[in-house]
């Protein structure tokens, strides 16, 4: 009995392994069908290899150069002519310090390069400049915008003609190297709670800047350790009075400060300074503290724009309020924030072009008995990479259009520009560099082992910009910031004020909001549909809409229980994901305006291949959002998800192109798995960095 059961259960298993074994014979024939199979039969390529579209680099490089490609040119090939001027990858502290001022100077007083005009004249140009030499070293970029748009923008922007007349010339030259001294120890993002004070004495025509306690000693403060003689001080303005209080605190104002002497470089009297040492990244630049302990300083080291204080110790101002002048003296230090969201974007080029050079270099596997294929090949790859260069595009539109803005507003001082500019900076630099971070690490992580190696730079390029998620704000205190502005925008529309240009898209999506999303469109799941530009800014802005008339609801009820502030931090995730949410918008209307502005065919082609990338990428990523309110159905989800794979697919195809035509040389990149030739020479040049 057990012997008759035993052979029944052996000749199952048996029949079970022969029908696997058929079912793996037919899959295998399927995948590697015999060459006989095919006799007479013209074999296309497959079309995993085949190019949807035919980019044109050089008509796509034009477009994305901009007006200043000559002076970045210039910049370039100065630093590349002096190989002793660039940056080692093994470098210490003090010599990094040492070389960055010797970049500098030869910037300035070599290649002929003055940026301090074009900081106010022309800030498009600045930038411009800002951006190629921060990818010559990113320590050198940022050493670039604490002298001239940091010190010297403070002292055009914040100061008058007696000011200008001064300072310009020895700043332009570094003759008059300086720091800007804001941030203290106990105060970063709380400008206003800064403890340094500056007190006038009428008897001597002077102000006393003081360091009242330890927590108001000035930190951080780059080009103070080693090199800064001046220093644009940041405190709080104190006057005498015949009242019972004895004096009154004007609000924060900033001052010139002498700090070393300009013949002997040693540390005038009262000033201590300390160096903060070395840090995670930017070590080329000497961030230091500064305690002042009574220094005097003439009345007219007050850079006086906003408010000014005669001999006998009367104060004026054409703004009637503390807030209204602290608003106007922030507001005219925005450049930092536009400068940095722009400059890192130009990060994200470096990194995602070695990135994909080396994913399309990099051979891994392959099917049986053929040659290995390149990772770029690879669905998982494309995946990660394939949304940062739709993005690192992406971005490029949105700051020059931040840009364009930051100069329209330059030239006319209008309140409504400056509002805008305000809110958007905040918005993209925080945006922007928080996704540059993490992307720095995912294009790190793409190359494997060899991107671990600190000649191919990632891992440079991530430390010195991860600090861009903090100065010139910290991300999370200016998203809330814009987020305050979109509160002020809705607000208004709703007690019938105008929205402005930047702003108007609520209008329309906020009346959408309130009806019902459309249960036909909800459904559809054509490809023609899903790339069309006016589905996808409507879904953007209806999250934004949504986000925005939710969060009013949710602070107006917690205001009742909680008070405002306590209103505002119950609801502070939602805020940051509404204002996110808005700079998401921005970028997808710029991206589709420079769509439709590009000349040239098949750069249109590309570009509007990546736009749509970008926005399928992203309701993707938030699709749990369309769906809790039903404005995606299941299957247009489904479809949504499938498309997207498919558009990184043939992202992948163009992809070399599409790197090449940000036009980085490889001395610009210098990146040996980076450079624009075949596998062998870039693998040739590791081994001989090794010492093969």
């Amino acid at each position: 009995m057990e012997s008759r059961e035993a052979n029944s259960v052996d000749g199952s298993s048996d029949r079970n392994l022969d029908v696997v074994e058929r079912r793996v014979q037919r899959l295998f024939l399927h995948l590697n069908p015999p060459p006989e199979l095919f006799d007479g039969v013209e074999i296309t390529p497959c079309a995993g290899r085949a190019k949807v579209i035919d980019v044109n680099r050089e008509q796509l490089a034009m477009y994305m150069r901009g007006k200043y490609r000559e002076l970045q040119l210039e910049v370039f090939d100065y630093f590349n002519s002096r190989p002793e001027l660039q940056t080692p990858v093994e470098i210490s502290t003090g010599d990094h310090r040492e070389l960055c001022v010797r970049q500098l100077v030869g910037l300035v007083k070599e290649a002929g390069i003055r940026p301090l005009r074009y900081v106010v004249e022309e800030p498009a140009k600045y930038f411009a400049i800002m951006e190629a030499v921060g990818s010559v070293d990113m320590s050198l970029g940022v050493k670039l915008g604490v002298q001239f748009s940091l010190w010297g923008g403070s002292v055009l922007n914040l100061g008058t003609k007696k000011h200008r007349d001064k300072y310009f010339e020895g700043i332009d030259n570094l003759d008059y190297p300086g720091c800007f001294a804001m941030t203290e120890l106990h105060h970063g993002s709380n400008v206003q709670g800064i403890q340094t004070l500056a007190t006038f004495d009428p008897i001597n025509d002077e102000f006393i800047v003081d360091t009242p306690n330890d927590g108001a000693i000035k930190w951080w403060i780059g080009n103070a350790a080693i090199q800064g003689k001046f220093a644009t001080v940041f405190a709080k303005l104190i006057l005498p009075t015949h009242d019972s209080k004895g004096v009154s605190d004007m609000g924060v104002h900033a001052f010139i400060v002498p700090i070393r002497d300009l013949k002997t470089h040693k540390t005038l009297p009262g000033v201590e300074i300390r160096d903060c040492g070395h840090k995670i990244g930017i070590n080329g630049v000497d961030n230091g503290a500064i305690r002042f302990r009574s220094v005097r300083i003439p009345r007219d080291n007050l850079l006086n724009r906003f408010g000014d204080v005669s001999k006998d110790g009367k104060y004026t101002s054409s703004l009637p309020t503390i807030n209204k002048r602290f608003a106007a003296t922030l507001g005219e230090l925005v450049g930092g924030r536009v400068g940095l969201a722009y400059s890192s974007v130009g990060v994200l080029k470096i990194a995602i072009v070695i990135a994909v050079r080396f994913s399309l270099l990099r051979q891994q596997f392959g099917p049986p008995k053929q040659p290995e294929i390149s990772i770029l090949d690879y669905q998982s790859q494309q995946h990660r990479l394939m949304p940062i260069l739709a993005s690192t595009y992406a971005y490029h539109f949105a700051t020059l259009h931040l840009i364009d803005l930051y100069s329209e507003m330059k030239k006319t001082h209008d309140d409504q520009l400056v509002g805008d500019v305000h809110a958007l900076s905040a918005g993209l630099k925080s945006y922007i560099t928080s996704y540059t971070a993490k992307a720095l690490s995912t294009c790190r992580e793409s190359a494997g082992g060899h991107g671990y190696a600190a000649v191919n730079r990632f891992g440079s390029l991530r430390n010195d910009h991860d600090v861009f998620q903090t100065f010139e704000g910290d991300n999370t205190v200016l998203l809330q910031q814009l987020a305050a502005y979109l509160l002020k925008q809705y607000q208004e529309k709703f007690q019938g004020g105008t929205l402005s240009v930047t702003w108007n898209y609520l209008r329309d999506s906020m009346s959408s909001y309130l009806s019902q999303p459309n249960p036909v469109t909800s459904r559809w799941e054509g490809e023609d549909h899903l790339r069309d530009p006016k589905f996808q800014l409507d879904a953007f802005r209806y999250r934004t809409s949504r986000l925005l008339h939710s969060a009013a609801i949710r602070l107006r009820k917690h205001t009742k229980t909680l008070g405002s502030f306590g209103a505002w931090n119950r609801c502070l995730n939602h805020l940051l994901t509404l204002a996110e949410s808005h700079v998401e918008t921005v970028v997808l209307a710029k991206f589709i305006d420079a769509v439709k502005s590009c000349p040239d065919a098949s750069s249109q082609s590309a570009l509007k291949l990546l736009c749509d990338l970008y926005a399928l990428d992203r309701i993707w990523n938030d699709i749990g959002t369309y769906r809790n309110v039903d404005y995606v159905a299941p299957n247009k989800a489904k479809a949504i998800h499938k498309l997207t794979e498919y558009l990184s697919f043939q992202v992948k195809n163009v992809a070399k192109e599409l790197v090449d035509a940000f036009d980085l040389p490889d001395y610009v990149t210098r990146a040996p798995i980076g450079i624009q030739a075949a596998a062998e020479d870039a693998y040739f040049l590791l081994a001989q960095y090794s010492g093969f």
